[in-house]
Formats: structure tokens, sequence, C-alpha cells
């Protein structure tokens, strides 16, 4: 995963079915029917304008429960994230937007599913601010030219295409333009993943992995220092029969610090994926594979 964001394109097979159910609620305009009536104008001056509802109860159970179950199986393999938060299905008409801002604490990471089907607006891509914006100065060259391009990622609402990313870093909608009908603008599902904690798949005993996940807590200040590291480093770390990883690899890193720092953050991070190495357990009747969260922060 970037250190930023990643895209998962075709994520949902629900994708369509959930889409569809969105345009034969609102195919006629002149309709009273009840499931019309469910939307909020969520409208903050300066801040947030556009439509929402919440999306668990905008789709039909049966549809919804399996896009969420395959949303939730994802976060849980790719980041070590057990859950997500109950997400929003919003919908960007002319003059909607989001200005730059900051998911906190909401989650660990943010995804925004998007339904969007037609691209005859203008605008409507999810903004996040590039790294060396958030480091401006670090690098800076007078004779360098600087644009919205060299500032932001623009990321496209194409169908069916997840974005995950780390909302810490300040981000947006560009404002939509160029419709007023629903039908015809940016349509999203998005959220947060929640609740980053261990899993094992196998028969290895979770009272083991404490014993080894508490004893790698213990030497966090030793390894750490004086870094003041602040993120998640999710970790997948296979083990086999005779009880020893094989193998150990950095899921997602979103581990930060200021620049002077950013050598040491390094070496930290690979003396903790050192220390889980160098674990042992017992014998088991099959090999296991434990994800390990681990979430650190700064007050």
């Amino acid at each position: 995963m970037s250190r930023s964001y990643q895209l998962v394109e075709r994520f949902a097979p629900e994708a369509a079915a959930l889409r569809a159910i969105f345009d034969e609620r609102l195919g006629d305009p002149r309709s009273t029917r009840g499931d019309r009536f469910v939307w909020d104008y969520w409208h903050v001056p300066n801040q947030y304008t556009h439509l929402r509802t919440p999306a668990w109860t905008y789709f039909p159970r049966a549809l919804y429960t399996a896009f969420h179950r395959r949303l939730v199986a994802w976060g849980r393999a790719t980041l070590g994230c057990h859950d997500i938060s109950p997400p929003w299905l919003s919908c960007y008409i002319d003059g909607c937007v989001q200005h730059l801002h900051g998911d906190l604490p909401h989650g660990p990471f943010a995804f925004v599913l998007s339904l969007t089907r037609s691209h005859t607006f203008t605008g409507g891509e999810t903004l996040l601010l590039r790294d060396r914006v958030l480091d401006f100065w670090d690098d800076f060259r007078s004779i360098r030219g600087v644009e919205e391009p060299d500032l932001v990622d623009a990321i496209a609402p194409k169908f069916n295409r997840l974005v995950v990313f780390d909302p810490r870093i300040p981000h947006g909608v560009r404002e939509v333009r160029g419709t007023r009908d629903p039908r015809a603008g940016r349509l999203v599902i998005h959220g947060w993943f929640v609740q980053p904690r261990p899993f094992i798949a196998g028969p290895l005993r979770t009272s083991s992995l404490t014993s080894r996940v508490n004893d790698l807590l213990g030497q966090l200040p030793a390894i750490l220092g004086d870094v003041p590291l602040a993120g998640l480093l999710s970790l997948r770390i296979d083990v086999n029969r005779a009880g020893t990883p094989t193998r150990t690899r950095i899921l997602v890193d979103t581990t930060r610090v200021s620049r002077p720092y950013e050598r040491a953050r390094r070496r930290a991070i690979a003396r903790i994926v050192a220390a889980t190495r160098a674990w042992r357990f017992d014998e088991q009747k099959s090999p296991s594979r434990i994800t390990l969260p681990l979430v650190f922060e700064r007050g």
C-alpha cells in the first residue's frame, strides 16, 4: 500500500446492484414514494456541502450485508482493522464540495467506494495533500514553480473504485459543477476502517500470541528511543508447524515523523520486524498466519 493511499479497481461485485437501487428510487422525479425522503442536505459554511444518508439503512439488508462483509474482510486481511464505521451514502450535485480537512480520530483509514456512473460533471475528485506539501520547506527551490498537481493527488470517482487513505492527511472533494440531477452526480459510500487488533488464522493459541506481543510492547521504549512515532504499522507473520516464523512482511505502514527523524523511524520499524522474526511458539498441527497491527500515538 502507498504511504498515503491505495486504489482497488472493480472492488465490489455488489456495486451494480447498489447503484441500481439508487437509480430506481430516483428515477421518477415526480414520485412521492417514502424512500425518496431520506436525504440530509449537509451544509457547513466554507467546509462541507452535499447530500447524505446512512448507507446501511438505504439499501436492502441482504445486498448491503454482502457488501459490508466484503469490505470488512478486506480491511482485516489488508489493514489489520476489525471493522468499519457505519458508512454514509453521499451524493454531490452542482455546488457540492468538501474543503480540505483531516478526520481525527475516526479511524486509522478512511475509505470511499464510488458508485458514480456519469461523468458529465466536472470536479468530484478525492483530493489528498501530497507529502511534499506537508514538509514543504525541506526541499524548497526558489527556481521551481508550483501548481496544484504538485500539491494534491486528485483521484477521480471511477465506478466501483475503492480508495483507502490515511485520514490524517488533509483531504477533500473538488467542487462538482455541471449537473443538478442526483443520478448524474457523484455518488459514493464512505466511512472509516476501525478497531485495529491482532488476528490469527490457524491453530496458534491466542495466549501464546498475547505473551509475545506483550514482550514486544515492553521492548518498544528501547526500540523507539526519542523517535516521536505516530501512525499504524500492520504486519503479516507466517508461522510454520514447528512454531517458527518463516516470513514477516509489512502490510501497511502509515507511521510518520518529522524529516530529521525519518532515518531513525526506518531503523525502528526494521527492529520491530526483526523482533517478530525471533519469536518462537509451540509446535502446532498446521501453519498459522498472524496479522498484527501496532498503533503509535502522540498526545
